[in-house]
């Protein structure tokens, strides 16, 4: 019976080294929370970040299209007086062609 006794000892050393290891566990729990909350909110900073990026991306973008239709204006406008002598062109040969077709 004393094997027993020692035995039951040593089951009742194990239960009670593992109900006292769980204060550290929990300590260690508690402390991991405020890393956790930090990473959390550098998350969240990051992802503010990167849609702040990507609104200046976009308006730098819209820039970028405003001044290339800007620069697209005066070519253009460039090249509406070669069309208009164009059409010049070809109402005088309409007009000399309509005068010869009445004589």
């Amino acid at each position: 019976m004393s094997i027993n006794k020692i035995l039951l000892a040593m089951a009742l050393g194990l239960a009670l080294t593992a109900c006292s290891k769980s204060e550290p566990a929990a300590d260690a729990a508690a402390a991991a929370e405020a890393p956790a909350a930090d990473a959390q909110a550098a998350a969240d900073s990051a992802a503010q970040a990167a849609d702040a990026s990507a609104d200046a991306a976009a308006a730098s973008a819209d820039a970028a299209a405003a001044s290339a239709d800007a620069a697209a204006a005066p070519a253009d406008a460039a090249a509406a007086p070669a069309e208009a002598q164009a059409a010049a062109d070809s109402a005088e040969q309409a007009a000399t062609t309509a005068e010869e077709a009445k004589k």
